[in-house]
């Protein structure tokens, strides 16, 4: 009889302490379909600083270095071709701060399916005009060495308390987090295994804007840290996550936070013989459950 009340008193105190599912966000709500035929796989998400309300994406491996710039319905509103670079396998693209005043993109030719390639490539370069007629050359080209062997990651994050740029690996039952601290040389950059993650196929992640909310993503869960701003990234995502509210897409390989931290968005591939939509999950109001 006492161990059943010691049970029944530990089961009803984990339900108490075990929030909402949506947490902090509201669910999804979709806001377009993609309907370009040329933006087949994506695989990267970021949103504008500079064109508010717009966001960058990409493709996966296997095609030309291009950047679209959608808008909050989904339609492609302009195409960037990147000069004298190649798509190995770009799987993420972060926006933070550059080594001058400005947004800086940062593309992530991060993936290794096979865990073959000796260095990740990260390309750097301002925000372009979409305007810009022709094709336009990265600002700068950065080859990180993760510390240990080879390993696939489709996860890039940019810091903007601290600069540094965070890869998450993403086939290990733990997830590794490295680190490449700024500033950054011309030569090869050592990302440093700073931290072993609680979670598993990692596919995408992203720090919100003023730095103190983070996101992982998988293809079945989107992981929510909050962070302190005396804290590191590393020592934030040691804490447990909170699991977050999420609608499952087929092939779903994005995440980003809305320029104004209002909430995230998510984008997929198109697969399954569906189009791949952007969905919102807009951040609860003050009060809500």
């Amino acid at each position: 009889m006492v161990l059943r009340v010691l049970l029944l008193i530990i089961f009803l105190g984990a339900c108490k302490s075990s929030p909402p599912r949506e947490g902090p966000f509201e669910r999804g709500a979709v806001l377009g379909v993609n309907t370009n035929e040329q933006l087949e796989e994506a695989s990267g998400l970021a949103a504008s600083r500079r064109y508010p309300g717009f966001l960058w994406t990409h493709n996966d491996s296997g095609h030309p270095a291009e950047l679209f710039l959608i808008d909050s319905l989904a339609r492609t509103v302009a195409t960037i071709r990147l000069a004298g670079i190649r798509n190995r396998d770009w799987e993420d693209i972060a926006l933070g701060p550059g080594p001058d005043s400005t947004t800086w993109i940062y593309i992530g030719d991060i993936g290794d399916n096979n865990s073959r390639h000796e260095v990740k490539i990260i390309y750097g370069l301002p925000e372009p005009d979409p305007d810009s007629p022709g094709e336009i050359y990265v600002s700068d080209t950065l080859i990180v060495h993760l510390e240990g062997k080879p390993r696939d990651t489709e996860a890039l994050m940019v810091d903007p308390l601290s600069r540094n740029l965070y890869l998450v690996s993403k086939r290990e039952r733990e997830g590794r987090l490295y680190e490449v601290k700024n500033p950054f040389s011309t030569d090869t950059l050592e990302a440093s295994e700073v931290l072993r993650l609680p979670v598993t196929g990692v596919v995408a992640g992203d720090i919100s804007p003023d730095g103190l909310e983070i996101l992982l993503k998988t293809y079945t869960h989107i992981y929510y840290w909050k962070r302190l701003p005396s804290e590191s990234v590393a020592t934030a995502l040691a804490k447990p996550p909170f699991e977050l509210s999420y609608d499952q897409e087929p092939q779903g390989e994005a995440v980003a936070w809305a320029a104004d931290g209002s909430g995230f968005f998510t984008l997929g591939e198109n697969a399954k013989g569906e189009r791949s939509k952007l969905i919102s999950y807009r951040r609860k109001k003050s009060g809500a459950n």
